[in-house]
């Protein structure tokens, strides 16, 4: 019986995060544009400050355009995967988050914007423009980026974790993939051209190194990856190596192109949840239209982006606008928002 409860607690948990997650979901209050006049230069000061860590620093794209995901996907874009706590019990903290780099990067966009327009640009605008300007410095397309997004000031270490409505992980499989999309209003398209995101950044071998080492259980590897693609991870990663990484896009690693999907397609992909895009006939097909001379995978990112950076918004009289990207109130929000959990649990 108790154990009932307690299933029954978790459903309705997931029930309410649901509820406050898609309450602006359709990106409603977001515009190309939104800074024109309150801060015109806002787009420029950014581009200009990746501009200045790509030259030295091209590693971090691929983390920049992941916290963007990573931030969309819990709680909505509302720049909350950034919030520090004192405790540790914030998003950022959360094992899917804590291979986030770039945190500093949007600390150095924060300062200089608002050095330029003190208290006008949110911090989750921030990311989304700084994912889009890391896509353009590493060859991608250029799409136009909707702003006029608030920050939230509520931030959980659960939330990344949690069943169903977590960020799902890089172990899923195309089921999953897809249901976790479809909850936050992106289709199966979204789905396939969002991860074509990994043809820039690295992973690590832990993330992968059952597929290589122990698929099942008995010592076996996956036998959908290419053996000779296992053979190359395997003189790279031993098993359990928890430090060395591999390129998700070996050779073109730090350049946006089409190479991700030629090498899921050849059973190269280095994830899981790359090579279940191929378990689908839609994902499937769209990996090979976007290997083809008339791919429209560019163009089809940008509209995945701005799809996806509509999630949950908080617009107008919601939220805050930060003043340093790591600070809000934190624990209050925290209060609120435990206190409305309990009320509806005891059904008040």
């Amino acid at each position: 019986m108790a154990g009932g409860k307690n299933l029954f607690k978790i459903f309705m948990l997931q029930i309410i995060v649901l509820s406050l997650f898609s309450l602006h979901a359709e990106g409603q209050g977001l515009k190309v544009g939104f800074y024109k006049k309150s801060c015109p230069q806002a787009e420029v000061i950014v581009s200009k400050v990746i501009s200045d860590v790509m030259a030295v620093a091209p590693s971090l794209s691929g983390p920049l355009l992941r916290m963007h995901f990573h931030d969309c996907f819990i709680r909505g874009c509302d720049g909350s995967v950034l919030l520090d706590s004192p405790t540790n019990q914030s998003e950022k903290f959360s094992p899917p988050n804590l291979s986030l780099r770039g945190f500093n990067i949007i600390d150095r966009v924060k300062v200089a914007l608002e050095k330029a327009c003190p208290d006008v640009v949110s911090c989750a605008d921030i990311v989304a423009l700084v994912a889009r300007d890391v896509t353009v410095a590493t060859k991608g397309p250029f799409w136009e980026v909707e702003t006029g997004r608030r920050d939230g000031n509520v931030s959980l270490f659960i939330d990344p974790i949690t069943p169903v409505t977590g960020l799902p992980s890089f172990t899923s499989n195309i089921s999953v993939l897809k249901q976790s999309w479809a909850l936050r209003g992106l289709s199966t398209k979204d789905l396939v051209v969002l991860s074509g995101g990994h043809t820039i950044g690295i992973s690590h071998c832990s993330s992968f190194d059952s597929r290589l080492y122990n698929f099942t259980g008995k010592g076996d590897t996956d036998p959908t990856m290419d053996p000779n693609y296992i053979a190359r991870l395997k003189l790279k990663c031993k098993p359990n190596d928890q430090t060395t990484f591999a390129e998700l896009d070996p050779g073109s690693f730090k350049t946006f192109d089409d190479s991700y999907f030629k090498l899921v397609t050849k059973r190269r992909g280095l994830l899981q949840s790359d090579a279940a895009l191929l378990d689908d006939p839609e994902t499937r097909a769209y990996m090979i239209q976007a290997t083809s001379r008339g791919s429209t995978f560019f163009k089809d990112f940008g509209v995945s982006m701005v799809n996806m950076g509509r999630i949950g918004v908080l617009t107008g009289s919601q939220g805050e606008v930060r003043k340093r990207p790591s600070c809000s109130l934190f624990k209050l929000g925290v209060l609120i928002y435990l206190w409305i959990l309990i009320l509806r649990l005891k059904g008040h």
